[in-house]
């Protein structure tokens, strides 16, 4: 049966993404076989389309059309025999690894993925993790790649909108592989998740800034999240709503890069308090006024979140928003360990609820 995926132009939504134009034709191509492998839309023992048709249907040359094939081959998905066509290969035994899929680099998935690992070196699992680089189709990319390579398990923190990867993760459902949700979701249902409450979060921390000063509080973005962030989205929407409704005469100032941040803006501005989108902004900002004569808390009010390592040590520590990452990684172990024992997790969907802690900010 020859059941080839839609086009490329199709399988492939338009995106921002400059990594995407440096990418070879013949391995896009080769993803989106790939995706309809790993999603079982394309099952063991199906012939998959033959060098011709791969041409005709996608609008290749005969040499991008055979180097797709070969892509696919080498990474074990099909098996080509002579004279009668390529076919999908029967899937490989589940491996005793887990792996990580978290969308950028920050203090708080650094100490997740440290907590994550260590629980599974304790069951006998390898850990590895993946970087998406908040790209949605290299978390397809990345995601369909390990559940084809059967690790055991496979957690994903989400990119971008979640629409644009619901398809795809509604498809993997029954696959040998356990995948599963974690920190953020708002298509969730398919899987089992552990997240957190980011406007609870970011409502806490208003609170506290609003006791604390009758000035302008800013957010502060971090400007190093690639693209759009709905991590991001979700806590300036819930601070632009919060402003709305307890400083109706003050409009919000949002902050998306660094370099604005001085003792001259803050003056202008009739800034007196911060909310930071993670501990790093929040230990630069802190250090530049500082070095500008500007004092921490008498001055200045500061909220950061993530609650990491940098704003426990940091002189003055940092107030911060407590995601309670050991209460996430013991969900995520709760959830890990039903699956090796062969239990149900159909209603394993928990939100763990972040608080402030106060320091010296």
């Amino acid at each position: 049966m020859d059941n080839g995926p839609t086009s490329l132009a199709a399988a492939h939504h338009e995106t921002k993404n400059p990594a995407k134009a440096f990418t070879p034709l013949y391995r896009r191509v080769a993803q989106a076989y790939r995706d309809q492998i790993v999603s079982c839309i394309l099952s063991p023992g199906m012939r998959i389309d033959s060098i011709s048709r791969i041409q005709e249907h996608h609008g290749v040359s005969r040499e991008t059309a055979k180097k797709v094939l070969k892509v696919l081959a080498d990474e074990g998905l099909i098996v080509q025999k002579a004279g009668m066509g390529s076919f999908i290969a029967d899937r490989k035994p589940i491996r005793r690894i887990w792996g990580v899929v978290v969308p950028f680099y920050s203090y708080h998935y650094e100490y997740l993925l440290e907590q994550l690992a260590t629980r599974a070196w304790s069951h006998g699992r390898q850990f590895r993790h993946f970087l998406s680089y908040n790209s949605w189709e290299e978390e397809i990319r990345l995601v369909g790649r390990l559940v084809g390579e059967q690790y055991e398990a496979v957690i994903v923190a989400p990119t971008l909108d979640e629409s644009r990867t619901a398809d795809f993760y509604g498809r993997l459902c029954g696959r040998e592989s356990f995948v599963m949700l974690i920190d953020h979701t708002v298509t969730g249902s398919f899987f089992p998740y552990v997240i957190q409450s980011y406007d609870l979060g970011v409502k806490r921390a208003l609170r506290y800034l609003f006791e604390r000063t009758p000035r302008r509080i800013a957010f502060v973005r971090n400007q190093v999240w690639l693209e759009r962030n709905l991590v991001q989205e979700i806590m300036e929407e819930t601070y632009r709503e919060i402003m709305r409704e307890e400083r109706a005469g003050t409009a919000p100032l949002v902050i998306d890069r660094m370099s604005r941040i001085d003792k001259e803006f803050v003056k202008a501005n009739d800034v007196g308090g911060f909310f930071c989108c993670d501990d790093g902004n929040a230990i630069r900002i802190v250090g530049r006024l500082r070095n500008e004569g500007i004092s921490f808390p008498e001055e200045c009010t500061l909220v950061s979140y993530g609650n990491t390592e940098p704003a426990r040590y940091f002189t003055p520590a940092i107030t911060s928003i407590d995601p309670h990452s050991e209460e996430m990684t013991g969900r995520v172990m709760d959830i890990l360990e039903r699956t090796i024992h062969g239990e149900s997790t159909e209603y394993c969907q928990y939100v763990v609820q972040p608080e402030i802690v106060i320091r010296k900010t």
